[in-house]
């Protein structure tokens, strides 16, 4: 049995993970990027902010066409982490409201008459309101080590933080 439970508590502590590493950028890096087809810092960051709301907004119809996702760059930290919070309110407000029958309902991607995918919303929900945003909270760690500033522990120790 799928427990929405389960995925709101996951989703719980992943966002205060989330918020301290949003917390640790430094705000004068925001436009600064590892490699010119990288994002920079501050797109990232936003980006990881948004995803969970966005994305559960975007789970929440059965048929959706393929997006196009805007990369606008946050310019400061108070954006991001009020970003972080409409995205939590937003994703924790529709991650509740599904029961097991929605969890498992088939959910497809399209475009037009083309299905690109069809799977079950638990799938998505795992892999791009869940996986693909721990991916980019990763990229930013990368980030924050390339700029020499101190990672923070995100699952156990980290060279700069130890939690135990």
């Amino acid at each position: 049995m799928l427990s929405t439970d389960l995925l709101l508590r996951e989703f719980t502590e992943e966002v205060k993970t989330t918020r301290r590493v949003l917390q640790c950028i430094p705000e004068e890096k925001l436009s600064w990027t590892p490699h010119p087809k990288s994002l920079s810092l501050g797109q990232l960051a936003y980006h990881v902010a948004v995803i969970p709301g966005e994305l559960a907004m975007f789970l929440s119809e059965l048929t959706r066409e393929v997006p196009s996702v805007p990369f606008p760059e946050a310019t400061s930290l108070s954006e991001l982490l009020s970003a972080l919070d409409r995205s939590e309110a937003t994703a924790t407000a529709q991650l509740s409201a599904w029961g097991e029958d929605d969890l498992m309902a088939e959910w497809k991607m399209v475009q037009g008459d083309q299905t690109i995918i069809a799977v079950p919303r638990i799938v998505m929900m795992r892999s791009i309101l869940f996986n693909h945003w721990y991916h980019h909270r990763g990229q930013i760690l990368v980030y924050l080590r390339l700029l020499d500033v101190p990672v923070p522990a995100v699952y156990g120790s980290s060279a700069d933080e130890n939690p135990f």
